[in-house]
Parts: C-alpha cells; structure tokens; sequence
C-alpha cells in the first residue's frame, strides 16, 4: 500500500514520464533516480503571477501570495491589508475533476512587522477503488490540505527574515481499507518555513533583491504505520530579481530561482541474477551505492547534499531551475514569461510559461498559461486563475523604530 499511495500522490504532480522513473526503481533503473515524497502538492505553484514567470518566486515583490515562495518579504509588502485566491485546474488534459486551490491574507501591523494565513487545498477528484480481481470497492474522493500562519519582521531598512508554521493533512484512501492488514490512515504533518530576503537600489533606475528560504522542515508522515514513513518535500530555494524602470510607466524585472529538494535520494541496491533485491539479515535491502533513505529528519535533510550514488555530478542534477520575465505598464497591465527547468534523470520537467496580469485600483487579477517542451505531457496547457485585492490602513504605516525614538 505504500508504494501505490506514494506513485498515486506523486503520478499527479509530476507527469507520466517520472512515474516510470520512480516504477523502475524497483527494476533497478540506475541512470534515473527521482526523488519522491509525500504531499508532492506542496511543490505546486499556487498562483498565476509566479506561475506565468517560471515558478519563480523567492526574490520577486512581494504580494498577497508571499509566504508561498519566500516568507520574509512578506515585511515588505506595500498595502497594509490583501488577499488573494487562486484556482488551477491540475493535470486538464487527461483529468476532468483535479484542482489545487490556494487562499492567502495578510496584515501588516506596523512598517516593520506583517503577519499572513493561508490555505492550500489540492483536490485529487473521483477515484474508484478495486481489489485485487478489479472488482470495485468503493468511491472516494481523495484530498490534501494545508493550513499556515506565517510572520515576518524587517532587520534593516534592506533585510527581513520570516517564518511559517503549517499543518498538513493528506487522505488518499478515507475508510476504503479500514480492516486490511495494511488498514492507510490520513497522513498528518506540521512543518515549519525560514525565509531570508536583502534588497538594495542600484542607482535611480534599478534595484536587485536576493532570497533564500527553506520551506516545508517538518516531521515525516506515514499512511499506515511508524515503521513506513515518507519524507514531506522540504526545499532549499535561492532566488534573485533584478528590477529596471525604463521610464516613470515601465518596469521590467528578470527573475532567477535555483532549488534543491532536501530529501535523501534514492540508493542503488544489490540485486540478483532475476533481478530481484537482495535482503541482508535483518531483512532489509542492501545498498550498492549511496545511502540508506530511512533515516531522521535532519540527517536526511543535510545529508541531502552528499547521499547521491553518483557523487557530486548527481547532486547538481538535483538542482530545478526557474527563470521570469515580468513588464509592467503604470502599474495597471503586466505581461509575464517563464521557463522551468529539471534534468531528465530526475523528473525531466521543462516547461514554457506565460500570463498577464490587470490591477486596477485595489482590485487585481493575474491568468498563466504552461507550455510543456515535450508532447503529450500530462502538464500540458495548465491554467492558473489569481484575484487579489489589497487596501491601505494608515494606522498600519506607523513605525516601532518612530515611536521609540520619541
């Protein structure tokens, strides 16, 4: 049940051809190792902005989306008082009834501090259970969620940190099993984000910013039972934007983002002449090369950048790279631009993206389209749908640093 559970989760988010990665390791496919985890919708984009750049997020201005992509610019956010929602229909080309959908607010208390809470609900749609002649047992409607409250605080006029705590909850079976040897339960997790974010003026015209953040360090989650825990999707992401006004109505920013899943990869094992794994005493597979998965959070965390059978050259395969290109006019009308980049041994996604975006007074929406590189993938022509509104309080513009000055 284990397995299934986790290539079901992970089938979702990645696309037919890492699922056949992942099948074969079982096989022993030595040249692809794809990293899985638990609750992989936590790597989903949420919202259309980020979405038409690329997936990148971690240094870009801040919005009512923030605490996804880096919590610490949440400090500084512009208004006082937004939110946003966002809907995406997952996987539209072969699944008529998967969606994630994404609702964040924040509040700014004063010009140092902002606090925000958001919700992050995937939904798998109508599946059939079966047994094992195919027969079927139930429907059920599998389902995952997130809930978080974040906090950021400004260090400087040009540094913030932030942190998120969040609550994970996955059921991919309900009660289907309940009575079976392996009888799945609702995973549950809390994890936490950090987030680190540096901006500096270049000039009258310019400015870079720089981010890093690790989202997701919690405790591993399991279907079934303590001995059959999954790493959730803790990620390392590292990101810059560099902004340039061409004149006092248009703006351009060129966004880079790197990140680097911090879970152990998978080992290559000793296997026999059928092919077949071979057990040590204790029952357990024996590794050939790399190192064993089933270890503690914070060993499979940093050890992370060292476990991979192939040495360093595997490790920077593990690297996923996103680039954005972001025009606005006035404030009013943005064009976006994207692509995502991940090596064909670990996951092999490559993506094209695009969108735009409307605001007008305080009211906003964003649209974002994906253009896989690749035909027939199951990413093909995602859709993401972002409204945000955000207002002003004046109150919220005072400062601690003023008033203890007084």
């Amino acid at each position: 049940m284990k397995v299934k559970i986790i290539l079901f989760s992970y089938a979702f988010f990645v696309g037919v051809s890492s699922v056949f990665a992942q099948v074969n390791v079982a096989g022993q496919d030595t040249s692809r190792r794809v990293i899985t985890t638990a609750v992989p919708f936590l790597m989903i984009a949420p919202d259309a902005r980020a979405g038409a750049m690329g997936d990148a997020g971690v240094a870009t201005s801040p919005d009512a989306n923030t605490t996804h992509w880096n919590v610490a610019k949440l400090a500084y956010v512009k208004k006082d008082i937004g939110f946003s929602l966002s809907y995406s229909p997952w996987l539209g080309k072969i699944i008529d009834d998967m969606s994630l959908s994404y609702l964040s607010g924040y509040y700014k208390i004063n010009k140092e501090q902002a606090v925000s809470m958001s919700l992050s609900y995937f939904d798998l749609g109508d599946i059939q259970f079966t047994d094992a002649t195919g027969e079927p047992i139930q429907n059920f409607n599998p389902r995952e969620f997130s809930f978080s409250g974040s906090y950021a605080r400004l260090l400087s006029e040009d540094m913030s940190l932030g942190v998120t705590l969040k609550y994970i909850y996955s059921n991919l079976t309900g009660n289907v099993f309940s009575g079976t040897s392996n009888d799945p339960q609702p995973g549950v997790s809390i994890a936490a984000d950090i987030g680190w974010y540096w901006k500096t003026d270049l000039g009258q015209k310019s400015n870079l910013a720089v981010g890093a953040t690790i989202v997701n360090i919690g405790n591993k989650l399991t279907y079934s039972n303590d001995e059959e825990k999954e790493f959730i999707p803790t990620t390392l992401r590292f990101g810059s934007a560099y902004t340039y006004n061409l004149d006092p109505y248009n703006t351009l920013t060129f966004a880079l983002d790197f990140n680097k899943l911090m879970v152990p990869t998978p080992p290559i094992y000793v296997v026999d002449e059928n092919g077949s794994i071979v057990k040590d005493q204790n029952g357990d597979p024996t590794i050939a090369r790399g190192k064993d998965p089933d270890r503690p959070l914070l060993s499979g965390m940093f050890g992370s950048f060292t476990d991979a059978p192939d040495g360093a050259s595997e490790e920077f395969k593990e690297i996923m790279i996103s680039s954005g290109l972001e025009y606005w006019y006035k404030d009013l009308f943005a064009v976006r631009g994207g692509y995502f980049w991940e090596h064909y041994d670990k996951g092999d996604r490559k993506y094209f993206t695009m969108g735009v975006g409307l605001q007008y007074n305080v009211f906003g929406v964003d649209f974002a389209y994906l253009v896989p590189t690749t035909r027939e993938n199951p990413l093909a022509e995602t859709l993401r749908f972002s409204i945000h509104f955000n207002f002003d309080n004046k109150k919220a513009q005072e400062s601690i640093i003023d008033e203890d000055t007084n």
